[in-house]
C-alpha cells in the first residue's frame, strides 16, 4: 500500500511539471520605434473648409465671376 501511494505521488508530480512547463507565456514589450498618427485627414479637412468659405465670400462680392 505505501509503494502505491509512492508511486501514486511521483506520477502527479511529474503530470503537474509537465503542465507547468507547457503553459504558453505572453511577452508584453514597448515598441522600438515611436508610434506616428498621421492627420493628414483633419489638416485636408480644415484647408477645405476654409476654401469653401473663401470661394462664398468671392464670389458673394464679385456676383458677376460666374
Amino acid at each position: 500500500m505505501r509503494r502505491n501511494y509512492h508511486i501514486n505521488f511521483v506520477s502527479v508530480v511529474a503530470v503537474l511539471m509537465l503542465m507547468t512547463a507547457c503553459t504558453p507565456t505572453v511577452k508584453v514589450e514597448a515598441p522600438t520605434e515611436p508610434i506616428t498618427i498621421n492627420l493628414n485627414i483633419t489638416l485636408d479637412a480644415n484647408v477645405r473648409v476654409t476654401l469653401e468659405e473663401q470661394a462664398k465670400k468671392d464670389i458673394e462680392s464679385n456676383p458677376d465671376v460666374f
